[in-house]
């Protein structure tokens, strides 16, 4: 029921009579389908890290070298945002 570059064959009679749950369940176990989510998976995942890293460089005072969690970076910015407010208050 594979095709020849690791896609489903979903023409096939077999493939037809499956239910619509078992082909999706199918055809995410294809190697095709787990190396296209994953690529997408790590896309998605790096430009989150890109973004943190973004926040990271905006806040002030803090040591560049000194590693922050995302936690850590969100309660930063958290606390920076309601001093700037504060400012403006």
């Amino acid at each position: 029921m594979l095709t020849e570059d690791g896609g489903l064959d979903t023409t096939s009679e077999e493939y037809r009579r499956l239910s619509k749950a078992e082909r999706r369940k199918r055809r995410r176990a294809t190697p095709k389908y787990r190396n296209l989510h994953a690529t997408r998976e790590r896309i998605r995942v790096e430009s989150f890290n890109m973004a943190f890293a973004q926040l990271r460089a905006l806040l002030p005072t803090l040591p560049v070298e000194k590693k922050l969690s995302k936690i850590e970076i969100l309660r930063f910015s958290i606390a920076y945002i309601s001093f700037l407010d504060n400012l403006l208050s």
